[in-house]
């Protein structure tokens, strides 16, 4: 990574924009009872609403912001979103009531094109040769970023509940005045294609991703993928709260945790075990991981296992990053950008979708304890949803000729 500076600068603008993020996870639980006066199993279903007010605006902006990148380039994107992330972090931070957290939620989701923007510059700067160990590091960046942003959390929520939004601010800021003073641009001006409307919105960009002929079914590999995944940060502070009596101390760490074997995985495993195994394999393995690891969680019962299970969870993410290496290579230069927005659209449909599912089968099954009690659902929804991208993904990775290009 030293000897490829692009690389290494999205790397830490990635890393910088998770540990925002993971700063405010250990506390919102907390800050949503605080402003609702509710139980825990009611600020789930909270949480649940709000991550869909984020995702409903990602899913419709993220597809125009691709577009805009493949026309205007990935830097002035990528700042935009930055800094909008700062200014919602700053908002949230002064919220009176509940109402103003959907507000931050809807800013962010309009200015979240971060990941999107990201993706596109990495598939500007990769080649076969390296692609998939470039999209791990997104992983491994997040991992990072959950390694340090929960225990910063943990630390800045002991003086308020909403003190940690500031410190979320400070980064997305910094990283905003980071990219603007040293991040570079990656695509170069004869790649670049006009902005189309048609294109660019969310039901267009995903009408598009069904061009990508047999690799289609990736796609829905992908989206099933991500539906299961909501079930991590959509009630992991809940379902520790709840089951193991964790306050922010524990989640903090136990994300913590996460967010390292996420980065051993990401950041050193995949490219050797990619490589070792070779695409199609990799993807088999990494998905029976997952499954693995959301069964774990499911039937946890003690907190000491939470960290164990991670191991499986974490190999689980060899998967994504091979999967993505397949579709970026059946695109041109020009359509990263509109590639990527698509992808996130759809990634975001599931947002919608996910904490929703997650948070409210969580608050069904947790709120009368004397009738039905069974606060690992989530993850046990997210095991079943696994095991069946697991079985789509070995009738669609037979077809597919990775030496040929799908039309």
């Amino acid at each position: 990574m030293t000897n490829n500076k692009p690389l290494l600068f999205i790397f830490l603008t990635i890393l910088i924009d998770c540990l925002g993020l993971g700063i405010i996870i250990p506390t919102l639980p907390a800050l949503i009872q605080e402003l609702t006066g509710e139980s825990l199993s009611a600020a789930a279903s909270y949480g649940g609403w709000m991550s869909f007010s984020y995702a409903i605006m990602s899913f419709i902006f993220s597809p125009i912001l691709g577009g805009l990148s493949d026309r205007y380039g990935r830097r002035p994107i990528l700042l935009i979103s930055l800094f909008g992330l700062g200014v919602d972090y700053i908002f949230m931070s002064l919220a009176p009531g509940i109402l103003f957290l959907f507000i931050g939620r809807i800013i962010a989701g309009i200015c979240g094109a971060s990941f999107t923007t990201a993706s596109a510059y990495i598939a500007d700067v990769s080649d076969n040769s390296n692609r998939t160990k470039n999209f791990g590091m997104i992983g491994a960046a997040f991992g990072l970023g959950f390694i340090f942003g929960p225990m910063i959390g943990w630390f800045f929520g002991n003086f308020g509940t909403k003190v940690p939004f500031v410190a979320a601010a400070c980064f997305s800021l910094l990283n905003f005045l980071f990219g603007y003073f040293i991040l570079p641009e990656s695509l170069k001006k004869e790649n670049r294609r006009p902005f189309d409307w048609k294109r660019a919105n969310p039901f267009g960009s995903l009408k598009r991703l069904k061009l990508q002929g047999s690799a289609f079914n990736l796609i829905i590999v992908l989206f099933i993928l991500n539906v299961a995944g909501q079930a991590m940060p959509s009630t992991w502070n809940f379902f520790c709260a709840q089951k193991f009596h964790w306050g922010f101390k524990w989640i903090g760490l136990s994300l913590s945790f996460v967010g390292i074997t996420v980065a051993i995985v990401q950041g050193g495993l995949i490219g050797k075990i990619s490589g070792r195994l070779g695409v199609k394999k990799a993807i088999f393995t990494g998905l029976c991981c997952y499954t693995l690891g959301f069964f774990l969680f499911a039937f946890a019962s003690s907190g000491w296992m939470m960290f164990i299970f991670m191991i499986p969870y974490a190999l689980g993410g060899i998967s994504v990053p091979n999967i993505q290496n397949i579709l970026t290579s059946r695109v041109s230069a020009s359509e990263q950008g509109e590639l990527q927005g698509g992808l996130t659209g759809l990634i975001s449909l599931t947002s919608i979708i996910g904490p929703v599912l997650m948070t409210s089968a969580f608050s069904f099954f947790t709120k009368a304890p004397e009738q039905l009690y069974f606060p690992g659902i989530p993850f046990l929804i997210g095991g079943v949803l696994t095991l069946i991208a697991l079985s789509i993904s070995y009738f669609v990775l037979k077809k597919i000729d990775l030496k040929t290009p799908v039309n």
